[in-house]
């Protein structure tokens, strides 16, 4: 999402053409969509393999969650940067650059020889997402005109619930079909043919944008962000296997030092030069400091419950990926449907109540779920577990979809790219801060001297334990939804501000940020000539 840009004609750029007859455009919207779609299904495809990725490399506990963790953390601690670099030296180009490392890293992993290269090359993956993503959205501002963006939103909306019925599905028959013997591979090597596509058709149909001067990179603050969240979640991470050494203690004690560095630096860069990678008076927004408190808890429930969720089914319940796969569909439509109706016709009328409402029903469907675990135990069904998912697929559609919207709308219009942004950075700072947890709340409730009979016992009681935390970090946001504003404020008072409220509200979902500064930004030609 950019800030509230300029996209009329001035002497730095012109105007966006909108000649309904030029379908380049829509070729343009057609690749940059699909990959987006590319990285959400990436992130989900990704649970249901586990075990198969487990027992084919034999990789530990602490290896299977850096496979996932890595993936976010990375993703997290570039999202800003990649959206300042796409402001710099063209979104097209960032687009192009992290498209093919994305799809040079999914090669990686899908051929890795053992599990330190496939976690490191899920780290690589991340990285290079955080180049691709955020330019998505500033790519569609740029080509499309603002009376045109709520229907291109819309489309984007529809992707985004169907990466997410797609994604475990995918992963499951991918898994099963076990394709030329490559077990879970393909569940990788799937996004080669698909980013060579967008390559080619990349540098055919996208036009050049970028901002009218350039921006200067918070290289340190990068440093910083990237530091403080490495000595908190590694020693989560590996520090049960490790026994709880006393410097994970220390590196953990020590984050909160770096990240209060980061803050005192990004205030003297802020009068310094204008240019920090985090905008620090955001905060003095009360509705902006409990959004960014409500992502970074939703995002460490999430974390834990979809990653505990894979390992209860598959390696608790013994089940196959395809039956883990398609037991999460009810879970998947319930959040599509309840995402489209909360933005349309509940926030408008019913404002922070219907998140609140949210949160309400997924502690609800997580209660539904502990009984019915505990009730039916190992004998538990596909179809019973059918009920809780609803449940908890309606509450988080109706949190997902208007919560930026709903954080953004007190935020001054100059700072809006900034805002959402750091909003999405969080949030996925969270995820990855939720699956170092995992060792704690799930792998902590674990005899590490099991046998055979005891392991499905063993993980359904710990995935019962697990629930109980996430039940927890609903119940803190519930709380902490008071301080939302009751209704959004709309600040679009002209085209050019619908249409960043729209990116803005978008971004929330899917992940992506142009991480602008807030200053004007002048598009070139959407179309090339």
């Amino acid at each position: 999402m950019t800030s509230s840009s300029s996209l009329s004609s001035t002497a730095a750029g012109p105007t966006v053409s909108s000649d309904p007859s030029d379908r380049r455009r829509w070729f343009a919207l057609a690749i940059v969509m699909t990959a987006a779609f590319m990285d959400l299904v990436d992130v989900t495809i990704v649970n249901i393999a586990i075990p198969s990725i487990q027992e084919d490399t034999g990789a530990s506990f602490s290896a299977i969650q850096w496979i996932t963790a890595g993936y976010s953390l990375a993703f997290a601690a570039g999202l800003i940067t990649g959206g300042r670099l796409g402001d710099i030296y063209g979104r097209k180009r960032l687009f192009l650059i992290g498209i093919g490392g994305f799809t040079l890293a999914s090669a990686l992993c899908g051929f890795a020889a053992n599990p330190e290269m496939l976690v490191a090359s899920r780290i690589l993956q991340g990285g290079t997402a955080a180049l691709m993503v955020p330019q998505v959205l500033s790519i569609v501002h740029a080509t499309f005109p603002a009376h045109e963006r709520g229907k291109v939103f819309g489309l984007f909306g529809a992707i985004v619930g169907l990466g997410a019925v797609l994604g475990p599905l995918l992963g499951a028959l991918l898994t099963e079909w076990n394709i030329a013997g490559l077990e879970w591979r393909p569940i990788f090597l799937i996004n080669l043919p698909v980013g060579i596509a967008g390559l080619i058709l990349g540098r055919k149909f996208i036009s050049e944008s970028k901002a009218p001067k350039a921006l200067r990179l918070d290289l340190f603050g990068v440093v910083l962000v990237t530091l403080g969240m490495l000595m908190l979640i590694y020693p989560l991470t590996r520090g049960r296997e490790l026994g709880w050494p006393v410097w994970g203690h220390v590196s953990m004690v020590g984050s909160l030092l770096v990240f209060l560095v980061l803050v005192l630096f990004e205030r003297a860069k802020a009068r310094r030069d204008g240019s920090p990678l985090v905008e620090l008076s955001l905060f003095r927004v009360k509705s902006f400091a409990a959004g960014i408190a409500v992502q970074l808890t939703f995002g460490i429930g999430l974390g834990i419950f979809f990653l505990v969720w894979t390992l209860y089914m598959q390696m608790g319940l013994g089940w196959s990926a395809l039956r883990a796969g398609t037991t999460g569909i009810p879970f998947s439509i319930a959040v599509s449907f309840a995402a489209g109706i909360s933005v349309q016709k509940l926030v408008p009328r019913f404002g922070r109540k219907v998140l609140q409402t949210g949160a309400l029903l997924m502690i609800a469907g997580l209660l539904i779920y502990i009984w019915e675990s505990d009730r039916y135990g190992m004998g538990i069904t596909s179809w019973q577990m059918a009920l809780p998912l609803v449940v908890m697929g309606i509450g988080m559609g109706l949190i997902v979809a208007p919560l930026t919207d709903m954080v953004l709308s007190e935020v001054p219009k100059e700072h809006s790219g900034s805002a959402s942004g750091l909003i999405n950075t969080v949030q996925q700072m969270g995820n990855a801060l939720g699956l170092g947890l995992v060792a704690v709340v799930f792998f902590g409730s674990i005899s590490d001297r099991l046998a055979p009979r005891d392991a499905g016992p063993a993980f359904a009681e710990a995935f019962q334990h697990s629930l109980w935390w996430v039940v927890g970090v609903l119940a803190v946001i519930f709380l902490v939804m008071f301080a939302l504003p009751a209704r959004p404020q709309r600040q679009a008072e002209s085209d050019d501000e619908a249409g960043a409220e729209g990116a803005a509200g978008v971004t929330g979902v899917t992940g992506g940020s142009d991480g602008s500064d807030g200053s004007e930004i002048v598009k070139e030609p959407a179309l090339a000539p």
